[in-house]
């Protein structure tokens, strides 16, 4: 960038002189080098490059958030022998935002569709969605994009896979005999996609370089938070024991944005609570569990259908699961009737 001790010249039309922001002479992208002496991929690494470095307030945007998220990327990244470039694919996928979500249905921070979720063992319910889990999303997608490295041998192509699926990148291999990725015809957004992994790699590697200046107190800091692993045969509501536990509904849900309802899931699972309410949050949540327990066992054995009533309205008031119902009465589908007595235990 050009610096002006003075006031910069102006153009006869009374503007200021904007100066092209050239790219570097070589880059590499997880230790594969950037063909950047064939004119035509520099030219499309030129494209996303200065899209990119003039979105200003994205780029600082993008910088906060890297200081939060990317330590624990990175960390994960070096536990299981990735290239650690990998962590800008997350930033081109959600611009590091926990609830991005795509017109195609792709979500969290790493755009998981919900058939790629389930396939990687993303959980996803009405109660949970981990997509929205920076720990089980990351997981997930280390996963997968090992599992693409492994099949075409290949950064680059990996990473394609990961945007447009492996068979879209096998039959583009197979039909234009090459597996080299800047010369495959792919569509349009994945031919798009390394290059802006890349522009973004070299963006903020180097962002002082580039005319951006932050101050480490403006950086987002890394939650501070207890982590704990909750078991209970009943949901409990998350906002009852957020407060008897010193915090609130909201802060909660923000910790753990995987939590899509009012209410805990039932089984065991991992919760995260604001730093220093861990030993108490865990004894209240042990309080409401043995509170729920003590209700079930007083719950009726029967409960008699009014007009009106549906299967999710009375698991409501009754505490027991729809599918336990449907189970305990051998009710295929949903129908029920005014006067129909329903089997709440066993």
């Amino acid at each position: 960038m050009v610096c002006y001790a003075k006031k910069p010249p102006q153009t006869s039309a009374g503007l200021p002189w904007v100066d092209n922001v050239p790219l570097p002479d070589s880059v590499s992208l997880c230790g594969e080098t950037v063909p950047l002496e064939r004119q035509a991929i520099r030219e499309r690494l030129d494209r996303e490059f200065t899209i990119i470095v003039w979105d200003r307030p994205q780029v600082f945007l993008w910088l906060k958030r890297a200081n939060r998220y990317f330590p624990y990327i990175e960390k994960q990244l070096a536990k299981a022998d990735l290239p650690d470039d990998l962590k800008y694919l997350a930033v081109a996928e959600s611009s590091l935002l926990t609830h991005a979500k795509s017109p195609a249905g792709a979500s969290g921070y790493w755009q998981f569709m919900p058939r790629t979720a389930k396939e990687k063992g993303l959980q996803k319910n009405s109660l949970v969605d981990e997509r929205y889990s920076l720990e089980h999303s990351t997981a997930a997608a280390l996963t997968y994009l090992r599992e693409c490295h492994v099949v075409f041998d290949s950064w680059s192509l990996a990473m394609a896979a990961y945007n447009c699926g492996e068979r879209r990148v096998r039959q583009a291999i197979a039909t234009q005999k090459t597996d080299d990725y800047y010369q495959l015809k792919l569509p349009y957004e994945t031919e798009r996609y390394i290059f802006r992994i890349i522009a973004i790699k070299i963006l903020l590697e180097n962002y002082e370089q580039y005319g951006y200046r932050i101050k480490p107190a403006d950086l987002y800091s890394p939650a501070e938070y207890d982590s704990l692993k909750l078991t209970s045969p009943y949901k409990l509501h998350i906002a009852e024991i957020a407060r008897a536990a010193g915090t609130d509904y909201k802060t909660i849900r923000d910790l753990n944005p995987q939590l899509k309802n009012y209410s805990f899931p039932s089984g065991t699972f991992e919760v995260k609570v604001p730093a220093g309410l861990g030993k108490k949050f865990s004894s209240e949540h042990a309080r409401s569990s043995a509170a729920a327990a003590k209700r079930a066992r007083s719950r009726k054995a029967y409960y008699t259908v009014k007009r009106g009533d549906t299967l999710s309205h009375i698991a409501e008031r009754t505490g027991v699961r729809v599918k336990k119902i449907q189970s305990l009465n051998g009710l295929k589908g949903s129908t029920i009737r005014p006067g129909q007595k329903l089997k709440l235990r066993p």
